[in-house]
């Protein structure tokens, strides 16, 4: 209807002061999700979620273990937390949540072999490893996980020497002819030295958890995509609003989130004055939100 866009944004337009700022969980949960969404060259949202909620979020420039540090450490430490394996994410988890298994989404793990070897490989080697990355989305048992891990071995015996050639350009330095099959070899050899790969699997933490999930869905679905349609949504937005509306919309989805009519706003759009009005309103938040 005509007039209902200005309307909407009348009505919104005193929250664009306001930045929302993340509970403190205590709560213990065993399964946790943590993913990155990116707004701009050097604007990055970092989200943590469980099954329900959202838990925290943490804005940074990129992704770095100090800014992993800064979200996790507000969060009570789970038993697994699934993720794609950011940059400095291993480091920031081995600080904040020393006790807590990592599960490196396999669906993650196919799309960086599949990276390097593209969807169509043009040599066998190529061809064989893309094979070995797909089936790597269909492992449910331990027994199915030994084989692979089995095959992958013996790829890599099969096709060492191929992978061992070198080419050399005019000058004479050397480099190898397969480079990206070797990068995606590597890949996967590092994650299964970690044992990040198959925590899914592990039959200790199955007994203690219903169920331990294998991909980062839950993140990149459920909040992730919803992001991307809201932002798509509201084309037009500046950075600083598209952060903010990214922040109101974790805020939103997180345990117990205040109402419009419990929001009262600052005076000064300042961040000192914000957060008088944030613990006015939530005299604990560690009592509210465990």
């Amino acid at each position: 209807m005509p007039g209902e866009g200005r309307t909407f944004r009348r009505k919104t337009s005193r929250f664009w002061d306001i930045w929302p700022l993340p509970p403190k969980v205590e709560g213990k949960r065993d399964v946790l999700y943590v993913d990155g969404i990116y707004l701009g060259r050097k604007a990055c949202v970092l989200i943590c979620c469980d099954d329900e909620y959202v838990l925290g979020w943490y804005l940074c420039r990129y992704e770095h273990s100090g800014a992993y540090t800064a979200l996790l450490s507000r969060i009570a430490e789970p038993k697994v937390v699934v993720s794609d394996g950011g940059t400095g994410f291993k480091k920031a988890v081995k600080k904040s949540w020393p006790h807590t298994q990592i599960q490196r989404c396999i669906f993650h793990v196919f799309c960086q072999v599949k990276r390097y070897t593209t969807s169509k490989p043009n040599t066998a080697a190529g061809i064989e490893l893309y094979a070995l990355a797909k089936d790597l989305l269909h492992i449910e048992k331990p027994s199915e996980k030994e084989k692979w891990v089995t095959r992958f071995v013996e790829w890599m015996a099969k096709y060492n020497r191929f992978l061992s050639q070198m080419t050399y350009d005019e000058n004479g330095n050397g480099r190898p002819t397969h480079e990206r099959l070797i990068k995606a070899q590597r890949s996967i050899m590092k994650l299964l030295k970690e044992g990040t790969m198959f925590t899914y699997l592990d039959q200790k933490l199955k007994n203690e958890i219903e169920r331990i999930p294998a991909t980062n869905n839950r993140i990149e679905g459920g909040v992730n995509a919803q992001l991307r349609t809201m932002l798509r949504n509201h084309r037009g937005l500046s950075v600083e609003r598209r952060i903010k509306a990214v922040f109101w919309w974790c805020y939103m989805h997180s345990p117990k989130p205040l109402s419009s009519s419990e929001i009262r706003y600052p005076v000064k759009n300042s961040a000192a004055s914000f957060i008088m009005w944030y613990f006015s309103a939530r005299n604990s938040l560690s009592s509210v939100y465990s």
